[in-house]
């Protein structure tokens, strides 16, 4: 049901964030089950009921429905059940926002900041949030970050321990702490945008709810107060400026459409004036965030009327800048498709051999693709059949298996 999926994604963290400053951050799971069982009472209702007038407000009911029910069988301390049982009030927190003594978004951002708590380590605080607040599940997570579905649910235990060990509270930091905590933020909305643009799994490529909650969670940001920082509308401008692409990178069918055939016209220049306007505003003050080169990278595609018109040397150059500061495998194939504009398929393959991404379906195609263009098909079709052995969204699959019949 379509509805309910977008209403998931728009809602889920919501409901999570109300929920666990009722109950506590030691009851985040409790809070997470009582969403999704919500969700899949409402999977089972609305198609022979009907859809409800207020669909959010109905699901906060169930939700909190399903959670006290579960503190009172396990006879919890009255004062949670109350606290909970409050939330049921006409015009409370939740169901009525207008009427709220605390705005639902401080929730969602506290609860963002929370599950970036310095208390947990980097690769736990982008596991829990992805979950959290982006409502992943743990498998989409796991292709999301390359791991597997047994690392993340270990990942989650552990964080959600740490939390509940250190009694840390669903409050947003002190003003003078917010600087150093949202980096880890930013990297975080930056995996969720990157998994709606290119979705790794499923019948679409790109899953563009997923970049607008990355979207909506950033603007969130800039709009409080010690958080409209350079480095916050560098990442929305990148946000900005690649989801205005996404018109054109599907075609009819659902199937990849690849930059060099991309209908430009079709680009959202919507999102294209917002990302400029966020590039400006993050060049005040002397910061040079990994973020501001990211969406220089994207504001000279979103530039060029064509593609052989892109300044591909400025991009190498800032892909070479990047991976002094970020040294990722994914950054350097991204810079070695780059490579290929400037100095030809033979340096753009030399620049992928050194590096290793297992289960990266995106590697061996990219490589596939620079073994067609130096006439060396056998390797080629080896490399194709490397990519169709990885995971991948189901329009991406069919674009490889044309490729390698085409060869």
């Amino acid at each position: 049901m379509q509805l309910l999926d977008d209403l998931f994604r728009r809602e889920a963290g919501r409901l999570v964030a109300a929920l666990t400053r009722a109950l506590g951050p030691g009851e985040l799971t409790l809070a997470e089950d009582a969403v999704q069982e919500a969700m899949l009472t409402a999977l089972q209702a609305w198609p022979a009921r009907g859809v409800p007038a207020d669909p959010a407000a109905w699901l906060f009911r169930a939700a909190k429905n399903r959670a006290l029910d579960a503190l009172r069988r396990r006879g919890a301390d009255q004062r949670s059940t109350e606290r909970l049982a409050a939330l049921a009030n006409p015009g409370g927190t939740v169901v009525d926002r207008a009427q709220s003594d605390r705005p639902i978004d401080d929730d969602v951002l506290a609860m963002m900041f929370m599950c970036c708590h310095p208390a947990l380590p980097r690769e736990a605080r982008v596991v829990l949030t992805l979950k959290v607040m982006a409502g992943l599940g743990t498998g989409e997570v796991a292709r999301g970050l390359l791991t597997t579905t047994d690392a993340i649910a270990q990942r989650l235990v552990r964080a959600k321990r740490t939390l509940r060990d250190l009694q840390v509270e669903l409050v947003l930091p002190r003003a003078d702490e917010l600087p150093a905590r949202v980096e880890a933020v930013l990297e975080v909305l930056y995996l969720v945008f990157t998994e709606g643009h290119v979705a790794h799994a499923g019948a679409e490529l790109v899953r563009g709810d997923l970049c607008d909650e990355a979207l909506r969670l950033g603007e969130l940001l800039a709009a409080t107060p010690g958080l409209d920082a350079p480095e916050v509308d560098a990442l929305l401008a990148l946000f900005h400026l690649v989801r205005a692409r996404q018109p054109a990178r599907v075609g009819p069918d659902g199937e990849p459409v690849l930059l060099d055939a991309q209908d430009r016209a079709a680009w959202d220049q919507g999102h294209l004036v917002r990302g400029f306007e966020r590039l400006a505003r993050s060049a005040r003050g002397d910061t040079l965030s990994r973020w501001h080169l990211e969406a220089e990278i994207a504001a000279c595609h979103a530039a060029a009327p064509s593609v052989e018109a892109t300044d591909w040397p400025r991009i190498v150059d800032l892909y070479d800048e990047l991976l002094l500061r970020s040294p990722t495998p994914v950054l350097a194939l991204n810079r070695a498709v780059a490579l290929a504009r400037v100095r030809g398929p033979a340096a753009a393959l030399a620049a992928l051999e050194p590096l290793t991404l297992p289960g990266y379906h995106l590697l061996f195609a990219t490589r596939a693709g620079l073994l067609v263009e130096l006439g060396r098909r056998d390797e080629a079709a080896s490399a194709y059949r490397e990519a169709l052995a990885c995971p991948c969204s189901e329009p991406e699959r069919r674009l490889l298996e044309a490729r390698l019949s085409a060869i």
